[in-house]
């Protein structure tokens, strides 16, 4: 859209003939602006710029309605363009080399569960033997242990990737501590509420959508401290993508664990809001 017509200021009267004066400004770029709400509503205008401001002109007919347009205009201004949110929190390098050694590690324990096939049944998630015999390290031993090679690498790509993210966001000590207590809590939780099924489970998705937990529940945190007027609609926007790509990827399929995927997600996200802005650390 072009520029409202200028009008060349004249040495005695530079408002054109029966024009009336409907607001004036103290910068050019506001007065373009409300210029801008005249011709949205249909109407001619002129921006006259004298030593005394900038003058939005219209015709004497189009007055009323262009007072109640622009009112409405500089109401709806109030607050806004909103104070920029800067979230300062450090970035951590060299993230990669954690969440590699990880990916060594499980790929090492399948490595072993290979060689001793009594270390699956060993170790793995089991209801019965949590609460009935008090082995409660199954809790911890089940994020390691992985069904089969497909099982393996789907967890391993995307734990580097996500665990990489956690890192960089939250810094090498806390991040890790961060992970293991959210899929703690959702293995928890998970034999909690299945503690009278025949339940058993394994594999490091659990950990995995703990650590995406962490990253959705800190950016709804950061977003709810921010001074956006609608801070609460925009906080749902990284919670709604968490939740979408726990519905793409955590449900779905016959072995799917749908119930310890959702107990990580939940575990990380309340842990990831808790944490909130993390304290500068040295790695």
């Amino acid at each position: 859209m072009s520029e409202p017509e200028t009008s060349a200021p004249l040495p005695n009267d530079p408002f054109p003939d029966g024009s009336v004066e409907a607001g004036v400004y103290a910068t050019y770029a506001d007065g373009i602006e409300h210029s801008l709400v005249v011709l949205a509503i249909g109407e001619t205008c002129w921006l006259v710029t004298t030593d005394r401001g900038h003058h939005l002109l219209v015709e004497p007919a189009a007055l009323d309605a262009t007072c109640r347009q622009l009112s409405y205009f500089d109401r709806e201004r109030i607050g806004w363009p909103p104070p920029p949110f800067v979230d300062d929190a450090p970035h951590y390098k060299h993230t990669p080399l954690s969440p590699l050694l990880w990916v060594l590690a499980v790929c090492s324990v399948y490595w072993a569960q290979r060689a001793r096939p009594g270390m699956t049944e060993a170790g793995l998630l089991d209801a019965g033997r949590v609460f009935g015999h008090g082995e409660w390290y199954r809790i911890w031993t089940a994020l390691w242990l992985h069904a089969d090679l497909g099982h393996l690498v789907s967890n391993v790509i995307s734990g580097w990737m996500v665990f990489s993210a956690v890192v960089a966001t939250f810094g090498l000590r806390t991040s890790w501590g961060l992970i293991a207590a959210a899929a703690i809590a959702g293995n928890l939780s998970t034999v909690a509420l299945r503690s009278g099924d025949e339940y058993h489970s394994l594999g490091a998705s659990t950990a995995v959508f703990a650590a995406l937990g962490l990253l959705v529940g800190r950016a709804v945190h950061v977003m709810s401290r921010s001074g956006h007027p609608h801070r609460w609609r925009t906080l749902l926007t990284p919670l709604f993508a968490g939740l979408l790509v726990l519905g793409l990827y955590g449900v779905g399929g016959v072995e799917v664990d749908v119930l310890a995927h959702a107990m990580g997600f939940g575990a990380g996200l309340l842990f990831g809001f808790a944490a909130g802005r993390p304290v500068p650390k040295k790695l």
